[in-house]
C-alpha cells in the first residue's frame, strides 16, 4: 500500500502522541520534502519538530517531481508535492485534511483519508481509545471537524464496543 501524507494529518498525530498508528494501518507512509520542511517550521510544537527530525523507518521523506503536476487551484506547497509524488507512486491513498486541496485531489482522481477517518479506523483495530484521542485532539489547534460529524464517529465507536 502505498501512502502519501501532507502536512495536516502527521502533524496533529504526531502532537497527540499517535503517529505509530500510521505504521500499524498502512505500513509505510511516504512525505514529500515540503512536508517534511513545514514539520520544521519555527511556530511548529517543538515535540512535532524533534519527532521529524527523528522519524521512524516506516516515515519516508521524498524528492517530488513537479512537473507531474500542475494545480488548477491555489494550494500548499506540501499538497502541490503531496499531489505530484501521488501522482508519480500511483499511491493507493493521500492523507489531506485541507478543504480546497481535497477538490483539486478528486479533480486528480485521488483517494483522500482524513485525521479522523484514520482515528476511527485506528479505533476499530483497537490501537486507541476514540473518545479519549477525539478529547486530546480538541486540545490542539486542529480545525475540527462540525459537532454532528464528531458525534456520529463516537457514536458508531459505541455501537462497535457493544457488539464486540
Amino acid at each position: 500500500m502505498t501512502i502519501i501524507s501532507d502536512t495536516t494529518p502527521l502533524r496533529y498525530l504526531i502532537e497527540i502522541e499517535k503517529a505509530y498508528i500510521l505504521e500499524s494501518l498502512f505500513g509505510r507512509v511516504i512525505i514529500p520534502q515540503a512536508v517534511f520542511n513545514d514539520l520544521q517550521r519555527p511556530k511548529t510544537p517543538q515535540p512535532v519538530k524533534e519527532w521529524i527530525v527523528n522519524h521512524p523507518a516506516w516515515l519516508e521523506v521524498r524528492q517530488a517531481d513537479l512537473s507531474l503536476y500542475t494545480p488548477q487551484k491555489r494550494i500548499g506547497a506540501g499538497e502541490c508535492e503531496a499531489f505530484a509524488l501521488a501522482l508519480e507512486l500511483q499511491a493507493d491513498a493521500v492523507l489531506l485534511d485541507d478543504k480546497g486541496a481535497m477538490v483539486e485531489a478528486k479533480r486528480l482522481g485521488l483517494i483522500t483519508i482524513r485525521t479522523f477517518d484514520i482515528l476511527e479506523r485506528a479505533a476499530k483495530e483497537n490501537l486507541l481509545d476514540l473518545p479519549e484521542t477525539i478529547e486530546w485532539i480538541k486540545r490542539t489547534s486542529f480545525r475540527l471537524p462540525p459537532a454532528k460529524i464528531i458525534n456520529e464517529i463516537l457514536g458508531r465507536d459505541r455501537l462497535r464496543k457493544r457488539a464486540g
